[in-house]
Formats: C-alpha cells, structure tokens, sequence
C-alpha cells in the first residue's frame, strides 16, 4: 500500500469513527434514550499519543482471565505480546498455558497441544453451534476489531462494561412504560434495547495484577479497553509517527516553495 493510500485511509478511518461517536452522542442525548458515553482519559488518543505498556499489559491479563472463556481474538498470534513488552520468554510461559487443535498425527486424528508463540490465539469454542449453546442461543462477538467497528471504539466498550444494572432505570421506564427485561438477559444501559446476553463481568478484586495496581471495576474496564483498542489497531503509533513526519515535510516544503516563490517574482514588485 503506497503511503498516500495508506494517509488517506486513516483520514476516511478517523472521519468514520468521528461521525459515528457524533450520532451516538446525539442518540443519547434525545428523547431521553440513554446516557452518554463515559469519556475516560486515552493515552492513544491525540496527534502524539501512544499506547502504555504497563496499561497493555494489565488488559491482556482481564482478557485472559474473564474475556477469554467465551470471546475470540482473531488475527492475533501470542508472539504479538512481545510489541506490549512481555519477553519472549514470557510470551512462550504465555503461550503453554492454553491448548490449541493441531493434527492430524499418523492415525489421522486431530489431537491438543500446548500452544507456542507462533500460533494465534486459542478459541474458546470448536465451532459457532457449540458457542451458541454455551451462551443462550448468542455466539459471543470477536473482540479483535471491535474497538473500530463499534461506534464510540474505546468509549463505548469502555461504557458497555460499567454500564450494567441490577434493576432497570426509572429513565427507561419512563420513556418506555412497557419495557421489560427478557429471561436470561441483562440490562446495560449502553446497549442497544438495553438488553444484553452477557452477564456483568467485571468486579472488585475478581484478578490480581502482577504490578499492585487496585483491580477495580473501572480500572479492569479501562486496562481491557486499551488492549482491545491496541489489538484493533498495533500500527497506530507508526501511522501517527508517519502523519508527524508528513506534516513536518510538508510545511517544510510550503516555506521552501514560498521563498522560491518570492525570488522568482522580487523583480516583479
């Protein structure tokens, strides 16, 4: 991909996800159909931002421990933990924990092996028909690009995961007298029709993080955001090193035109 193709790209990207979050904050905003997305503090965020590794790390242990069980990864492989800062050693203790399909061996059978950094990330199903009967009828979502394809990205999985309710708000029932929370599902007030089939997740003191930090739900809910936000797009810091130095060449490049400009015609004048 030639580097115009891949500036215009990011703009039509950053243009998308800007008109996206503007009809979310506009949904919430009317007719009393929901509060606005939670706007937490997002180092990547910004011409000069940048992903935290300490943070990374941390969301790949809530991931691990409570998102693995039912949400795959795609297009993700465990030697990718090495671009956060695990070691390759780490990476390989990583990757041996969890099993992935292999095969067939000499009898023709697929067998279970540990897994080695090379190999993507372990599903947490064989297939989609196990999923759905594991999860009342709902395969649960690939978490690898949902931090682009949802609109809001970070903020809205970010707010999806602090927004459950142990009784539906009296702002619903206002707008809608009606409404009721079908069997097995849970409300969330971020979620469109409020009724989601995943339970709340997150809670205080459910995981230890290996750097002390305090495993609250908020904090759990921003760490996981980042790594699904990282996990949707690893190149983010090398485009927006690329756009810095575009920039800089560019407005380089106008004053040296302006200076030419102005010998060319000195005479003129």
């Amino acid at each position: 991909m030639s580097t115009l193709t891949r500036i215009a790209t990011a703009a039509a990207v950053a243009a998308g996800l800007t008109l996206g979050l503007g009809a979310v904050g506009a949904q919430a905003a009317g007719g009393g159909e929901g509060p606005g997305l939670k706007r937490p503090y997002w180092s990547f965020e910004g011409v000069f931002g940048g992903y935290d590794e300490q943070q990374l790390r941390r969301g790949w242990e809530v991931y691990a421990q409570v998102c693995k069980s039912c949400h795959v990864l795609d297009y993700m492989h465990y030697r990718n933990l090495e671009q956060i800062g695990f070691t390759e050693d780490e990476v390989k203790e990583i990757a041996a924990s969890f099993e992935v399909e292999d095969g067939p061996d000499e009898w023709g059978e697929m067998f279970m092996r540990p897994a080695t950094p090379m190999d993507e990330f372990a599903k947490p199903y064989e297939n989609d028909a196990i999923a759905k009967l594991a999860n009342g009828g709902v395969v649960p979502p690939n978490l690898s690009v949902m931090a682009r394809a949802r609109d809001g990205g970070a903020d809205y999985i970010y707010s999806l995961m602090l927004g459950y309710r142990d009784e539906v708000p009296e702002w619903v029932l206002e707008h809608d007298p009606n409404f009721e929370l079908p069997a097995g599902k849970s409300f969330n007030a971020y979620f469109p029709g409020y009724a989601i089939s995943m339970p709340q997740q997150l809670f205080e003191g459910i995981l230890e993080y290996p750097d002390g930090t305090e495993p609250s739900a908020e904090q759990m809910a921003h760490d996981v955001t980042a790594f699904l936000q990282w996990a949707a797009e690893p190149e983010l810091e090398d485009r927006k090193a690329l756009g810095r130095y575009v920039l800089v060449f560019l407005l380089v490049l106008t004053a040296l035109l302006y200076a030419y400009k102005r010998e060319i015609w000195k005479d003129a004048h």
